[in-house]
C-alpha cells in the first residue's frame, strides 16, 4: 500500500516537472518573437527642433556683391548688341532669421546696380536727336566707333526670402533665395570710343558722351533668385516692367545671370 501511495506521488511529481518545462518553452519562445519584431522595427529618427539652435555667432548685416552677364531679352534682332555686356550690383543687407526656424530668414537691403550694354557699330540716340525717341542706328557703311555702350545706374532696394540647410554654419551650407528689387534710375550714358572708318582704321581716339534717361521707365521692377554653396551663388534678375517708355522705343526686359558672393 505505502509502495502504491510512493508510486503515485513519483508520476504526479514528474508530470507537475513536464508542464512546467513546456511553459518555460513557451515564454521563452515568446520572448524570441519579441525580441525579434522589436530588432525589425524601425527607430524613430527625432526630429530636431530647428527653434533651439545657437545662431548667436550669426552676422545681421552684410554685403552682397553679384557680377555678370548682362542682356536684353524682347529687343529686335535688328538691335545689334556684341562682346560682354556687363552687370554689377552692391547691396547691404540686413538678415532677419525666423525664431521657429531659422534655416529661414527675410532679408532687406540698399544698393546700387549698374548695367553696361555693348553694340556692334550702332549708335544709340538717347537724347531724341533725331527723332522724338529712342533708337539704335546701324552705321556699319561709315565712320563708327569701335566701342560704344549704354550704361544704367540704379539705386536699388532688394528683398529675399532664403533658405540655408545649416543654418549653425552659414559658411559651409547650402542656400538658396527668392525675392525681388525696386530700383529707380538715376542715369543713362551712351559712350563712344575711339573713332574710326567703315573698314576699322583708327581716324583717331575721340570719345563722345551723351546723358539722358527721359526714354527708359525711371522705375525698375524685378524678380531675383540665386542658390549656392557657401559664400558663392549663382543668381539671376529679370526685370518684369518695361524698360523703354512704352511707344518711345522696343519693348526691352533686361536680363542677368551670373556669379554672387554673399556671406548669407
Amino acid at each position: 500500500m505505502i509502495m502504491k501511495k510512493i508510486l503515485v506521488a513519483f508520476l504526479f511529481l514528474a508530470s507537475m516537472s513536464q508542464l512546467s518545462a513546456q511553459d518555460s518553452v513557451t515564454v521563452s519562445g515568446n520572448q524570441v518573437q519579441d525580441s525579434i519584431v522589436k530588432a525589425n522595427t524601425p527607430t524613430k529618427k527625432k526630429r530636431k527642433d530647428w527653434s533651439k539652435v545657437n545662431i548667436d555667432n550669426r552676422t545681421g548685416d552684410h554685403f552682397m556683391m553679384q557680377f555678370g552677364l548682362n542682356m536684353w531679352t524682347k529687343a529686335p534682332d535688328s538691335i545689334a548688341t556684341k562682346g560682354f555686356s556687363r552687370t554689377f550690383n552692391a547691396h547691404l543687407m540686413y538678415d532677419m532669421p525666423f525664431k521657429t526656424d531659422p534655416r529661414f530668414s527675410v532679408a532687406l537691403g540698399v544698393g546700387v546696380g549698374v548695367d553696361n550694354t555693348f553694340f556692334d557699330k550702332t549708335i544709340v540716340d538717347i537724347t531724341g536727336r533725331k527723332s522724338n525717341m529712342l533708337t539704335f542706328e546701324n552705321v556699319a557703311d561709315t565712320n563708327h566707333f569701335k566701342k560704344y555702350k549704354v550704361t544704367n545706374t540704379y539705386l536699388e532696394v532688394p528683398l529675399e526670402i532664403r533658405f540655408t540647410s545649416n543654418p549653425e554654419n552659414y559658411n559651409r551650407s547650402w542656400k538658396g533665395a527668392l525675392g525681388a528689387k525696386v530700383g529707380t534710375m538715376v542715369s543713362a550714358v551712351a559712350k563712344g570710343k575711339n573713332w574710326q572708318t567703315r573698314s576699322g582704321g583708327t581716324i583717331n581716339a575721340y570719345t563722345d558722351k551723351e546723358k539722358s534717361k527721359k526714354f527708359f521707365n525711371s522705375t525698375r521692377l524685378a524678380v531675383t533668385g540665386r542658390i549656392g554653396y557657401g559664400i558663392f551663388n549663382i543668381f539671376a534678375v529679370y526685370q518684369i516692367n518695361a524698360f523703354v517708355k512704352e511707344g518711345f522705343g522696343p519693348d526691352i526686359r533686361p536680363m542677368q545671370v551670373g556669379i554672387a558672393i554673399s556671406g548669407l
